[in-house]
Parts: C-alpha cells; structure tokens; sequence
C-alpha cells in the first residue's frame, strides 16, 4: 500500500473529552432534541466550546487570510471540529433533522424522503448487504446508521469524535430497536483504533472533510478495510472553477468553513488525487450536483419555498428563510440576555447562517459541492 502523507495528529485523550461533555451537555442527550436539548447545557462549559472554535475565525477574512491561518486551523482540526458540533449539533436536529448532509432531489418527493434515498443510493453503489461488517466515518448523531442499517440488514459501527453525538446516536439506536445492530465508537478519523482489514465495507457522508488531509482520513480507511472491499463517499469539495486568487471565491469558502466546522476545504483534483494515492482502485467518481435534476439540491437552506413538495416540507424548510432567520436569531439573543439560553447561542447560529449562505452562492457559482462522490475498492493483494 502507499504511504499516506505524514500530517500532525492531535493528541487524543477521551477522558478529558468526556469530563467535557459531562459537564457542557449534562442529561440533555436523553432530551427530546433541538431547542429542548439546547437549553440544558452548562453556560460556562459552553462558552469554552465558543472560544475555543471561534479563535480560529473572529477577526479573520477572506482579504486578510494567510497560510498560516490555515495551517492553525488544520493543526488544531480535531479540536475545532469537536467543539464546532458541542455548539451546532442541537441546531443542526432543530433545523435540518438527524441525517446531516444534503440530498438531490425529485419531483413529489418529500424531503426526508430525499434525505433516505440519497443514504440508500451510496449504500447501493458500495454493495452493501445482509451480514457485512460495515464502518461509518463520521457518523454524526447516527442518522444514516439507522436509515442504512434497516436499509441493508448490515451492522454498521459509527465513528465520531464527539461525545454529545455519540450520546444521542446510541439513545435513538435503542429508541429505534437498532442497538443490536448499530455500536457507536469514539476516535479519530485520523488515526482510528481498530486493527487492520476489520471491516467488509466502508461509508462517509460529508464528514471527512473535517480531516486536516484527505490522504491522512483516506489511508486510514483503506487501512480498516478488508481486501476486496469497497469504500464510497459523498466529499465536500470545491470545484475546477474555485480560484483561491480570488477575493470572492476565498471569501464564500471562508463563509463554508467557519460555517461548518472545517478547518481546510480542497479541490476536487486533491479529492481524487487522495483516493489514488492510498492505493483505492476507483471504481466511479462523479459530481452528483451536476446531474441535471429538476431542482437544486441547496434549495432549502436557501429558503426557496417554490421549490417545496410536500406541505409537510413548510415547518422544516421555513426556518431557513432569511426572514425567520432573523427572528429566530433575534429571540435566541433575548434567551441568552435572560439567562434561558447559554451564551455564545446566537453567535454559533449566525455563523451557521453565515455558513448556509456561502454554501448557496458557492453552488450558484459552481465553486462548491456537497456531492462528490467517489467509490474505491481495495485491491486483493
């Protein structure tokens, strides 16, 4: 196998990340989620979580960015990550649901339809089937696990470096009658614990991006995974159009990181150059949001309304708006100035908005997608 490149790994250490999460989120995994689950948390414990992620963005723009603003980023990348879903996982359930990544869409289709049949669809193209032992990177609040877990009858482990989600991905496991066929693990993308050749197949939904070098998260992967198995993933990357001389372009990938938790977004080239690099046969690789679909995938987090197929649709794709936006941010910033709410709430959220927008004037300019998907086989021998 190739040897992926030698990137600078943070030190783990899970005892003070649980000590964390005791602390910050207390009993609110058990809560019914969202706003419930938000106003539960330790202020003080939270605004740690506050500075801690936005040290690496107040301050900082697309004008004035340097090298060396990335390189902080992508070397405290496990740090900022972690931290970035201590603040926006409770957002993300309230505003979007428990599947966090984005979808194509079709016409009569409901949304969290289309959410399933995008899990469904990398899951059919890896090959997943009854008995496989499969790993998901990344694996959030354990939305895909579930969705894909019933879909294929395969038992599916979670990897995530986030205590809270791991807290909340097992609570529905069990809510949902799944835990004899879901396990949620904590670790490091980058430096996994489990032994070599451990799993049948391999999946990551808009989660490696988090990785500070896709070849570091990729060899990995390909290190876990049996021969003869297949990985498939839906990367977050920028596009051939994406000009980093360019003020604008800079500015809406700045926008898509502080959003979002990522300390360094790559181009599409980098995507593909890492999967070849560690050795994955690659078997298809193609941009799903240039398929010439009848909507666009980033139509709600846009709040475009006409686009909505189902009257269900209108109470999850509402909160988008910029209008309802601004109110929600507006009574967020009252709870905290009354103490309903921990501190640092209505920044987080502006950021996620901030992040939202560039999402969308990145897919308009066709600098950005969610989507890329690439599917590789690890060789035999």
């Amino acid at each position: 196998m190739p040897s992926a490149p030698v990137v600078a790994l943070e030190k783990e250490d899970h005892q003070r990340d649980a000590e964390f999460k005791k602390v910050m989120h207390g009993e609110s995994a058990k809560a019914a989620g969202g706003v419930a689950a938000l106003l539960k948390k330790n202020t003080e414990a939270q605004q740690i979580a506050v500075d801690e992620y936005f040290k690496h963005f107040d301050n900082k723009t697309a004008e004035g960015e340097t090298q060396a603003d990335r390189e902080a980023r992508t070397k405290e990348y496990a740090t900022l990550t972690r931290h970035y879903y201590n603040l926006a996982t409770d957002i993300y359930e309230y505003g979007w649901g428990q599947c966090f990544h984005f979808c194509r869409f079709s016409p009569g289709e409901p949304f969290y339809q289309a959410i399933a049949r995008h899990e469904h669809y990398l899951a059919s193209q890896i090959g997943i089937k009854k008995g496989m032992k499969v790993l998901d990177v990344g694996c959030g609040v354990g939305g895909p696990a579930r969705e894909i877990a019933k879909f294929t009858d395969a038992h599916i482990t979670g990897l995530n470096n986030n205590d809270y989600q791991i807290d909340r991905a097992t609570h529905y496991a069990v809510r949902d009658g799944l835990s004899g066929q879901l396990k949620f693990v904590k670790g490091d993308f980058m430096q996994m614990s489990f032994p070599d050749n451990s799993f049948d197949a391999v999946y990551a939904i808009e989660a490696t991006v988090h990785a500070p070098k896709l070849e570091g998260v990729y060899g990995e992967i390909y290190r876990v995974l049996k021969p003869g198995g297949v990985f498939g993933v839906y990367e977050w990357l920028m596009t051939d159009n994406y000009d980093n001389d360019n003020v604008e372009h800079r500015d809406i990938r700045l926008a898509i990181e502080v959003g979002n938790g990522i300390s360094n977004m790559v181009p599409i080239s980098e995507g593909l150059a890492a999967m070849k690099n560690v050795g994955f046969e690659l078997l298809h690789h193609e941009d799903l949001a240039d398929r010439n679909d009848p909507m666009p995938w980033y139509w709600p987090i846009a709040g475009e309304l006409g686009y909505m197929q189902s009257y269900l649709d209108f109470f999850t794709v509402v909160r988008m708006t910029h209008t309802a936006r601004r109110i929600l941010h507006g009574f967020a910033g009252v709870l905290e100035t009354i103490g309903l709410a921990p501190k640092g709430t209505k920044k987080t959220a502006d950021a996620l908005a901030r992040g939202a927008d560039g999402l969308v004037a990145g897919a308009k300019k066709n600098l950005f997608t969610p989507m890329y998907l690439m599917v590789g086989k690890k060789p035999l021998n």
